[in-house]
């Protein structure tokens, strides 16, 4: 962490690219650090997963853990077997075959599928900083999606998708504004406000905002640890997504969207104290 260049909201463009910082972590990390972050790049293999899916000679992205000749064999394998594929998790089987069995259903939506498949594994996580991060990002998937349904009058149990305490309140207490959640979760008002805002890329700035201080206040006290590495990882992809949408305009929002959140933030009391 000490020879890692600062990540700042000021950044026009990231020291690293995420491809860049996953190749030079891989000659460094302890294989059980490495096997804790490939989790993480996990999610470019789903992605991957379901554009080949749709399309065979699809460009992959290759920020993922892998190739394309390796996907391309977990798809011919999967629906060769009703068994996991070895070499990789038993729920990437499972979507090749809940694809073949979905696609073309207007109410189903592959990568949506794919995300909430990946979550359910990723939560599992054996490092509880990084399995809370996989639960956010579940809960923020599920929530936002309830919130469209709820506006276009849809059944929200077509669509919310998993399984936890989120879920069941999101289907529980969907006459509520906030679901019942506004107590149980200290960023469903932050979130409720994003989901109102007309802009889509405005919408995507403020929820990028949320992680990126989730994560922050996360490993405040923990700077030098792999959960410190995670939350680089976490803040480095946002700043690279940011800097090839929108490099001068984007950057400064995202960073007075970040300061307000900031200023709406409890100060940890330990930190007072100290």
């Amino acid at each position: 962490m000490a020879g890692l260049p600062t990540v700042k909201l000021t950044d026009v463009q990231p020291y690293h690219t995420l491809l860049q910082l996953k190749e030079e972590l891989a000659d460094i990390l302890e294989p059980q650090d490495a096997r804790l972050l490939e989790r993480y790049f996990l999610r470019f293999d789903c992605e991957n997963l379901v554009a080949r899916l749709a399309e065979e000679d699809v460009e992959l992205d290759c920020r993922g853990n892998f190739s394309g000749e390796a996907i391309d064999g977990l798809i011919e394998e999967a629906r060769q077997t009703d068994s996991p594929v070895k070499g990789f998790p038993a729920f990437m089987a499972d979507f090749v075959r809940e694809y073949d069995v979905h696609a073309g259903d207007q109410k189903w939506f592959a990568r949506d599928a794919a995300l909430v498949a990946y979550y359910d594994y990723a939560r599992q996580c054996s490092n509880t900083m990084m399995a809370e991060w996989y639960e956010l990002n579940f809960n923020l998937l599920n929530i936002l999606t309830a919130l469209i349904a709820r506006k276009q009058g849809w059944r929200l149990e077509d669509y919310v998708q998993g399984s936890n305490d989120v879920t069941d309140a999101l289907l529980k207490q969907a006459n509520q504004p906030d679901f019942g959640l506004g107590q149980e979760l200290d960023y469903m008002k932050t979130l409720m406000q994003a989901a109102e805002t007309t802009d889509p890329v405005e919408k995507e700035r403020q929820i990028d905002a949320l992680r990126w201080n989730w994560s922050e206040e996360k490993t405040f006290f923990e700077p030098f640890d792999i959960t410190a590495l995670f939350a680089y990882i976490v803040r480095s992809e946002i700043l690279e997504r940011w800097a090839l949408l929108d490099p001068e305009q984007g950057r400064k929002r995202f960073t007075e969207i970040i300061e307000n959140l900031r200023g709406e933030a409890r100060v940890p009391e330990e930190f007072i104290r100290k």
